[in-house]
């Protein structure tokens, strides 16, 4: 589940809580109020009641502005967008589980080496069950992670030549954590969140953004009949860009449009009969 679609879940679980209301157009007026009175920011019952139907009642998805993903976090209580994505915990019985990927490389000269190289990646999934027999048993971390090793077969070696060193969990603070991404002119891209480079406008990654969400670079390529219903334009300054799905220009902040036919015959392609009265 994305984290965008959690945030508008856990939106309206708190405003029926607040309210006592529990249709969809009550709940979107309520919020609308709140969200007026409470945060000095408006955001319409419509607006709301179109979220509900897309995130709660179709489990789908979409875009979402932003200043509103702050907004609908300052709600619930956290700083931003990105604090809530970092720091939310869903309290039910599917968000406590951690996954331990391990694999064993044959390469290696020797177990020590293999040992002095391990490296455990745990998901932020939080999902993790402790078995009765470890609760009993008193078993500590280290135990566990070899019991691990040992009963899944699936450890993760580097292909370092280093000499052996102690303390195989001593590099895990060192990995970057990729669940921040940011705009590089054509697409998004995967980066650490503690990254210091000022050039990049980090926002926690959106699976659904990376992989469908492109800003078009062949523009000639375009035709009324590929990209009719298929594509999306920002217009700033006399410049017209195409993209691959709606959303936000990340490059001027506008929202986005459905290509027409005009629009991509005056800025990319041209209509297909109009090529066939050319010809």
């Amino acid at each position: 589940m994305s984290k965008r679609k959690l945030l508008i879940q856990e939106v309206f679980k708190q405003a029926k809580e607040e309210s006592g209301k529990d249709t969809k157009n009550g709940l979107a007026a309520y919020l609308w109020s709140r969200f007026e009175d409470k945060l000095s920011f408006k955001i319409s019952d419509k607006t709301f009641s179109r979220y509900y139907e897309t995130f709660i009642e179709e489990s789908g998805d979409t875009n979402i502005e932003p200043v509103k993903l702050d907004k609908l976090s300052e709600y619930l209580g956290y700083k931003d967008f990105l604090d809530f994505s970092r720091t939310f915990i869903k309290k039910n019985e599917d968000t406590n589980k951690t996954t331990v990927k391990i694999s064993v490389d044959r390469d290696e000269e020797s177990l020590t080496e293999k040992l002095s190289n391990i490296i455990i990646n745990i998901s932020n999934e939080q999902h993790f069950k402790m078995p009765e027999f470890i609760k009993q048993n008193g078993l500590g971390i280290m135990e566990i992670l070899l019991l691990v090793c040992l009963v899944t077969g699936n450890v993760v070696f580097s292909n370092s030549k280093k000499a052996p060193q102690l303390g195989f969990m001593s590099g895990l603070n060192s990995i970057p954590s990729m669940e921040c991404m940011y705009w590089d002119g054509s697409e998004y891209k995967l980066a650490d969140c503690k990254a210091k480079n000022p050039h990049l406008d980090l926002k926690p990654v959106d699976t659904i953004q990376m992989k469908y969400f492109k800003r078009i670079t062949r523009k000639d390529t375009l035709t009324e009949q590929n990209a009719l219903g298929k594509t999306w334009y920002s217009k700033y300054n006399g410049v017209v860009e195409f993209f691959t799905d709606d959303g936000i220009d990340p490059n001027n902040g506008r929202e986005l449009r459905k290509s027409t036919p005009f629009i991509i015959f005056k800025y990319a392609g041209k209509p297909e009969d109009s090529i066939q009265i050319e010809e």
